[in-house]
């Protein structure tokens, strides 16, 4: 047995909202351990909502609807279920009572299109709406199939959800199992490169592992279905430790880890201090130090050494060597390292310069060429090149240098 999720708005098809509803009912079927294979965004239209209807029934035996459920006449949710299975639609008293009442307590009358809210399908259950006026239903038009409805607004769904659909999903013997997760991120490798070290681990059925990528990072999901989250979390472990063991410094964290949390950790437990010295990404590398709450007690700040006046002046970049190399180059990067750790007293100074485009690359330094530059407590320094590609266009550039700079620093702590 399984879940669809159909979501229901043309505002949705036309990207004017977020269909974040989707993804917390995915979340809330795997708490309970209820499969789902599908996802469908339908518009305001009764004729390609029911071509949904009637694949969705084929394959699910739970179809979880949100959206058209408000006073408008393109809120067709209700009455386009009802037709396609044959039901008459029936007042509810009880309905229009409640929604008289909510609009009282706000000092307003309740206008006739609002009695559109109480038509839902003869032998439906009302899944109350505690915070809205539009309430759901519950409904067996088969004996096989569950329908819920949902209002749009997620506020008022994820009440319902918790307050009524939950507890009638497990009268109904649902949420003795549960799926739980554990994403695994690396970085510095291809999600090719990943998925070839750990193929054998792809092809488990539980726990089950499958690879992400987004923005340079690597994930891989790894989700177990047990009767609780501790067998759960018993299953994963050991897939875990063997992922970890193959990657090596290519894994860097778990959840709700980042690069900068990670690195922060580092440095606390060390009890050493960093700064660092912008350039192409403008200050996106403390952006994302600073996102750590407590991040005050390692970072200490940085420079934005935009124009190469300001590498010279506060960073002590050689102006020959700016002349000579340019401002993208390995020799600044490196000096910029230098100068920002010992302007600011730190025990490691963290550089990036690099050409974000998408104008600014010649043929010798392309668009996506980035030096960073590491300098250290011994008095060590050292740069990394990087051609990161005009493809991936100029914020991305500037996100995946910030990222790949604490890599870097992430993976010389790791190695001291």
């Amino acid at each position: 047995m399984s879940a669809e999720i159909i979501c229901v708005g043309t505002e949705l098809l036309l990207g004017d909202i977020l269909n974040s509803n989707a993804q917390y009912l995915a979340q809330q079927l795997a708490k309970l351990g209820i499969p789902h294979y599908y996802q469908t965004v339908v518009g305001d239209n009764p004729k390609r909502l029911k071509q949904v209807i009637e694949i969705a029934s084929l394959r699910a035996q739970i179809l979880i609807f949100t959206g058209g459920l408000g006073p408008t006449p393109d809120d067709l949710t209700c009455e386009t279920i009802a037709d396609f299975f044959g039901a008459a639609l029936v007042e509810r008293p009880d309905i229009i009572e409640d929604i008289t009442r909510k609009y009282a307590q706000r000092d307003r009358t309740m206008t006739p299109s609002n009695r559109k809210q109480a038509l839902i399908p003869q032998g439906a259950e009302i899944l109350p709406n505690p915070a809205g006026t539009a309430p759901g239903i519950i409904w067996q038009p088969r004996p096989e199939l569950t329908i819920f409805t949902f209002p749009g607004v997620p506020s008022e769904m994820h009440r319902m959800w918790e307050e009524t659909a939950v507890p009638f999903l497990k009268s109904q013997g649902w949420g003795k199992e549960i799926i739980y997760s554990r994403m695994l991120k690396f970085w510095g490798i291809a999600e090719s490169a990943l998925a070839e070290k750990v193929s054998a681990y792809l092809k488990m059925p539980n726990p089950t592992v499958a690879p992400y990528a987004s923005k340079g990072e690597v994930k891989l999901r790894v989700s177990a279905k047990a009767l609780s989250e501790a067998q759960a979390q018993d299953l994963i472990a050991p897939i875990e430790k063997q992922i970890k063991e193959i990657a090596g410094l290519d894994y860097y964290g778990a959840d709700d880890d980042t690069l900068a949390s990670v690195v922060g950790q580092l440095l606390r437990a060390r009890g050493e201090t960093l700064s660092v010295a912008e350039s192409c990404t403008g200050g996106g590398l403390g952006q994302m130090l600073t996102e750590i709450s407590g991040s005050s007690d390692y970072f200490w700040g940085g420079v934005i050494s935009y124009d190469n006046s300001v590498k010279e002046r506060l960073l002590g970049v050689n102006s020959e060597d700016l002349a000579k190399h340019g401002a993208v180059s390995s020799i600044v990067a490196e000096q910029m390292a230098t100068g920002v750790r010992a302007r600011l007293s730190t025990t490691w100074g963290l550089s990036i310069t690099g050409i974000a485009g998408p104008t600014g690359g010649t043929e010798t330094k392309p668009v996506g060429l980035v030096y960073i530059g590491l300098a250290g407590p011994k008095g060590e320094v050292e740069s990394f090149e990087y051609r990161f590609g005009v493809l991936r266009g100029r914020s991305l550039i500037r996100h995946i240098s910030a990222c790949t700079a604490l890599d870097n620093l992430r993976r010389k702590l790791l190695k001291q």
